[in-house]
Parts: C-alpha cells; structure tokens; sequence
C-alpha cells in the first residue's frame, strides 16, 4: 500500500479541527519521566531511493538459495496478480467483518474460501481461518475432546510434524489432555494398521493421521479412518492442501470420511517469509460444526431478494458463552486467507492438479538420481508426494553445510527432531525446480558426500 504522509498544512488543519495547539499536546497526560526522549541510536531519515539501496544491499548479504527443504514450508511459484490483489487497499486494511453492510466484499472473499476448502478436503464445512497448521491441529483436539466427552486421551503417530506436536502439547497440555504417541515403522516410514492391535482395548476421543506425513510418506489413511471409527474415536487428518489435488481428500476416507481435517494453508501463495506469517485451515463434518472455531460465512437473500453474505456463526456470541465457548479466533491470518482464495481461484482445480503433479515429479526424479550415488538409498519404501528421506553414510550436518556453501539448502537433518534417526535427511522438491536445478543438486551433492 502506498505511503502518503500528511503536509503540515493537513496537520495544521486537523489540530484546529479538534482544538489542539501541536501533536506533543494529544500526549500531555503522559508524564516527562516516561517519554523516551529523542532516539538517538536510530539513524537519520532516508530518501525512498537510499532505502531501496540500503535493503538491496541487505538482500545480498543473505545471498540466494536453491531451496529443497520442505518439511512444513513450501517454496511454490506465486503468480504475480495474488499479491497485486490482496495488498489493495480494500483487502489490505479490512479486519474482522462484524457489520456485514459494511463487509460485504470481505465476507464474500471468505465466502469463497471456506467453499474451496470444503470442496479440496471433501468435508462439509470450513471455517475462516486459525493461525497456523500446528494451532489448528490442537484445535482439533479440542474439539474431539469436546464431542467425545467421556474420553480425554488423543492417540497421535508420531510420524505428525514434530512442532504440531510440541505446539499441541503446550496447549493441551495443561487441560489434563492425555497424547499417546503411536509408533511407526522404521521399514516403511508409516504407522501400520496392525500397530492399532496394542490400543483395541483402550478408549481415545480421537485419532491423528497425518497425510502425506512428515516423512513425505502416504499413511494407510483408509484402514486408520475405520479404525478410529470402529473405536467410536474421531479420526483428524493433517493434510497438505496441495496434495489434496491428487490425493483422496480427507471426507473420502475409509467407509465413512475422516471427520475432521487440518493443515497449514501455507503453500497456498503465501511466500515463504523468515517464519510467517502463515494461515491454519479447517473442515469438519455437519455434525461438529457447533464445536468448531473461528467464523463461519454464510450467504442469504435480504427482504428485496438481494443476495448477502453475513457471519453465519460468528465469535461474538462466543463472549457470552463465557467458559462454554470455543476458542475466540477471529481476525488472524485474515489476509493470507485472501492471498489463499485468490491463488486459488486463478490456478483453479487444473492448476493446483499441475502443480501437485509436478512437484511429484521433481522429487521422484532428484530422489531416482541421488539413489545412484554411492552412500545413498532411500530410508523408507512407501510411496511419497513431494518429500522423501535418504539414508547417508556421511553425517548429515557436514553434507548440508558443503551444500549450503555451494548456495543449495539441502534439505533438514532428521536427527534434530528424531535422536534414532542418524545421518537421515529430508528432501522437498517442488514445481519451482527446473531439469537444472536437479542436475545441479545431484552433481553438487555428490561432491559433498567425498
């Protein structure tokens, strides 16, 4: 958004307008002990083009990557026209649509999102929105809790993103939430049905399946759905929305659906940007639709026959509720939520299809090529989306810091987040990345492992 300053005309005319002699007297009830004073260590003001020079400049020293590390951030190509769009005006500065004839543009947007959402998870519904994929999965939590009531034990693999299960445990830590942590298979990097049998007799108001899960591997989805459902358990899919493209969606799960499905709404033409900001996203079926958080927009027909779009289930009523009420999540990630629906809309279902099939694609190639290389072999033998794991001979640190050295962020050393898991690596490969990117990788990589 441009910036346009005020003249001191314009300030001159606005303290007449309100009686005031300078801007130092709209402060006057605060005492002279407590003003900072003049900022001395802040330098003296640029001029808009010493600024550009200055944060080029800055830019270089960060130098630039070819980027194959996945695990939770994307590195998507985002048309031009999704941020041309979203930081206008009326997008970029509207907050929390709680009059609707004030909001109508907003709420339709938002209208539109939960329909892409619904429509790319097979749910019924879909809010807007959460913070972040890691909050959404504890909200879901909260919610089997809630509609379970006689059981408080979450039965989770531990193949989900280890930061969804740190962020989930710090919130639902403390609300006597039982965590259960289901293993996985070292051979196939996934969670086997028959690891179930060792649960039959044990009562849980939920079951987390990851898809494809942080491993970059596809969970037998379908038999952990019945399961949990044959256990009267909600089954909660964490899911890539990308993936969704090409993968069965979260309500085509199993006999019944899964009932919940969460994820991080990231890659949905949201740059990747030092940590954020990011976007959480939800579905659920009909029936828990009382128990989900956030907002809800709906579209009506007003006295005239004119179509409206207004907060359906909105978070205000939520205050009365007091104790009662779902978490109050309501502006939030509201503009990456608007950077998501129009990414969206422009690719629409062949494009997301694209590039879901690309990235595919790209991994499988990177991880074909690096499988000849001495020392190299693929750490699990299921079928994967757009992230693998490789079994090195070398520790892996020594590899990515020659990589990054070579301007390649290699991809994420397992061991960090799994102690067992030595000299692994994660590897992501996206649309972004050409036949030379590849090359490159491979050649680079193996000249690292010497």
């Amino acid at each position: 958004m441009p910036f346009i300053p005020h003249t001191q005309d314009d300030i001159a005319e606005m303290l007449a307008s309100i009686g005031a002699d300078s801007i130092e007297t709209l402060f006057d009830e605060i005492p002279d002990d407590l003003k900072s004073g003049r900022l001395n260590k802040v330098p003296p003001g640029l001029s808009e083009m010493e600024i550009t020079r200055l944060m080029m400049e800055r830019a270089n020293q960060d130098g630039f990557y070819q980027n194959f590390i996945g695990a939770g951030a994307y590195e998507h190509h985002i048309p031009a026209a999704v941020w041309q769009i979203t930081t206008r005006g009326e997008f970029y500065s509207s907050y929390t649509p709680y009059q609707a004839e004030a909001s109508q543009g907003t709420l339709q947007l938002l209208y539109e999102y939960q329909t892409m959402m619904a429509s790319l998870t097979g749910m019924d519904v879909s809010n807007a929105s959460l913070y972040d994929g890691a909050t959404a999965l504890a909200e879901a939590v909260l919610m089997a809790v809630r509609s379970h009531r006689s059981s408080r034990r979450i039965l989770m693999p531990q193949t989900v993103h280890p930061v969804y299960k740190k962020v989930v445990h710090a919130i639902v830590g403390n609300q006597k939430i039982d965590i259960v942590e289901l293993p996985f298979c070292t051979e196939a990097g996934r969670v086997l049905p028959e690891s179930l049998e060792k649960f039959e007799n044990e009562e849980f108001a939920a079951l987390v399946i990851p898809q494809p899960n942080f491993f970059g591997v596809l969970e037998q989805v379908n038999e952990l759905t019945d399961w949990a459902h044959s256990k009267k358990a909600l089954a909660i899919g964490v899911v890539n929305p990308v993936s969704l493209a090409l993968l069965t969606p979260p309500g085509e799960w199993g006999s019944q659906g899964a009932d919940i499905a969460v994820g991080e709404g990231q890659p949905l033409g949201i740059p990747l940007s030092s940590g954020g900001p990011y976007f959480g996203f939800m579905a659920c079926k009909n029936s828990l639709i009382r128990q989900i958080p956030g907002r809800i927009i709906g579209r009506t027909n007003d006295l005239d026959g004119k179509q409206g779009f207004v907060l359906t289930l909105q978070a205000r009523e939520q205050h009365i509720r007091r104790s009662k009420a779902t978490s109050n999540i309501c502006t939030n990630q509201g503009l990456m939520v608007t950077a998501a629906t129009i990414y969206m809309s422009l690719l629409g279902p062949d494009g997301l299809r694209r590039v879901a099939e690309h990235s595919h694609a790209n991994t499988t190639d990177l991880i074909q090529r690096l499988e000849k290389i001495p020392g190299v072999e693929s750490a699990f033998s299921s079928p994967f989306f757009h992230e693998a794991v490789l079994k090195l001979q070398k520790p892996v640190d020594d590899v990515l810091a020659k990589m990054r050295a070579r301007g390649i962020l290699a991809g994420l050393n397992l061991q960090v987040f799994y102690p067992e898991m030595e000299n692994t690596l994660l590897v992501c490969a996206t649309e972004t990345k050409t036949e030379v990117d590849i090359q490159n990788y491979v050649t680079q990589f193996e000249q690292a492992l010497k």
